[in-house]
């Protein structure tokens, strides 16, 4: 009979449910338990429950998380005989910047506090971004991811809020959230920018009125909170990702969002705090800002240019920038507040150019699988949440020239979604190859597939 179940196995909807039923691939019998663990770690990370309950400190239940997700990962893979991890571009890339780092600590300014930054900052970073890009390995685990981050930001964004509203702060700011991202009000801009483009993702993939309604207002909670940071890099971050995400709902035509979104940021400019446009300007005007941040920023920024233009074949050493730049400028003992900078001084334009490497790639592997995923309806999913990692990458290259972040977790856990979402597409297609077929593409399988439900007839 013509009309067999095996007939509908070309149809978008039949494909989906393939896709999903699947369990044939390594990659989806893994165990939860390692990717459970990174959850609870970066809801420590984030929200720091140590610092409002007395006991967590002393048992520093981040490194004892993080140690059982290591753990556990490596012996779901020891017992199944598998490979710990997979070697993609950006994980050779990470590898190689961290060997040139290590390579570079004798040479260093100060090699034990390049030791220091290594164990204590930058080899932690690197092992969440191996870790991440290695357990989240469906689709279900990235939406968990989104979810998690979203939920996760708003308690960030209320307290800054909060703070804003009780007028508590430092010379007119509010104070941040006391946590190891954001403790300072231009931190707490950063991390809720870099979380934005996943909540708005939920939104284009959500159904459901209630939902919708729920994750507009986290979008607006966070949005509200970045600007009463009076971030100036927090409000190029956010105008970047609002630029970058009204051309991705322009190319999908996906018009009403775009007419919120713009709806939405000119219905906000009333309600701007008092001075905040006045502190907007000094990004072009820097002479103008009296509180002479932007132009202590400026100068340290040249001083660290100075140095990388002289020592084209050295390096201060993991972390030393600020001693490099001490010589230059005067002991103010400040870092310089851009990222490249501080890995080209740090590390030399090898370490920079590496750095600029893994940043081009992860970018590039989120826009593939966003593109290859776009025209198969089962795995639209994936494509809105790959587009949200690389517009966060976008926004993180922008926010990267106003902040000393080269070593924090900040850009390395959203590159290792950035490799997990390449790793979630091979895994879909190894499971059902037909998802590679755009639905304009998918009647050239049905012959094939209405002849194997046949028998080969």
């Amino acid at each position: 009979m013509v009309r067999s179940a095996g007939t509908e196995w070309w149809r978008p909807v039949a494909v989906r449910s393939a896709v999903l039923s699947a369990v044939a691939s390594p990659l989806t019998q893994e165990s939860a338990v390692p990717f459970r663990a990174l959850i609870v770690f970066t809801f420590i990370l984030l929200l720091s429950p140590q610092s409002f309950i007395p006991g967590l400190a002393r048992v520093r239940i981040a490194l004892v998380t993080g140690a059982f997700a290591v753990l556990a990962h490596c012996w779901e893979r020891f017992s199944k005989h598998r490979p710990l991890m997979r070697f993609t571009r950006e994980i050779w890339l990470a590898t190689a910047l961290l060997g040139w780092a290590i390579v570079t600590i004798p040479v260093s300014e100060w090699p034990g506090g390049s030791v220091q930054v290594l164990l204590d900052l930058y080899l932690k970073a690197l092992i969440i971004f191996w870790l991440l890009s290695n357990t989240i390995t469906t689709i279900g685990r990235l939406r968990t991811v989104a979810w998690g981050l979203s939920l996760m930001a708003a308690p960030l964004a209320a307290t800054g809020l909060w703070h804003f509203l009780l007028h508590r702060g430092v010379a007119g700011r509010i104070i941040g959230y006391d946590a190891a991202l954001t403790k300072n009000p231009n931190d707490l801009a950063l991390l809720l920018n870099l979380i934005l483009p996943l909540t708005a993702a939920l939104l284009l993939l959500s159904r459901r009125q209630i939902v919708r309604g729920f994750l507009i207002g986290l979008l607006l909670l966070d949005a509200s909170a970045v600007v009463v940071t009076f971030s100036r890099a927090g409000l190029l971050t956010l105008a970047t990702s609002l630029a970058l995400y009204l051309r991705t709902l322009q190319r999908r035509r996906e018009g009403k969002w775009a007419v919120l979104l713009v709806a939405l940021a000119m219905a906000a400019v009333p309600f701007l705090p008092s001075g905040y446009v006045d502190r907007a300007t000094t990004i072009a005007n820097i002479k103008a800002d009296p509180t002479g941040s932007a132009q202590v920023r400026w100068r340290d920024m040249r001083a660290a240019l100075t140095f990388v233009l002289s020592h084209p074949l050295a390096s201060a050493g993991l972390g030393m920038n600020v001693l490099a730049l001490n010589e230059i400028r005067g002991s103010t003992w400040q870092p310089v507040h851009n990222v490249y900078l501080e890995y080209a001084v740090d590390l030399g334009w090898l370490g920079l150019g590496l750095f600029l490497l893994l940043l081009a790639s992860s970018i590039r592997s989120a826009a593939r699988v966003r593109d290859r995923s776009a025209d198969v309806p089962a795995l639209r999913e994936l494509s809105v949440l790959a587009e949200a990692i690389r517009i966060a990458l976008l926004a993180f290259a922008v926010a990267a020239f106003f902040y000393p972040v080269a070593y924090h977790f900040y850009f390395y856990y959203f590159a290792a979604l950035a490799v997990a979402a390449g790793a979630v597409y091979d895994a879909e297609v190894r499971a059902a190859p037909e998802v590679r077929a755009a639905p304009h593409e998918m009647t050239r399988w049905r012959p094939r597939l209405l002849r194997s439900a046949d028998g080969g007839t």
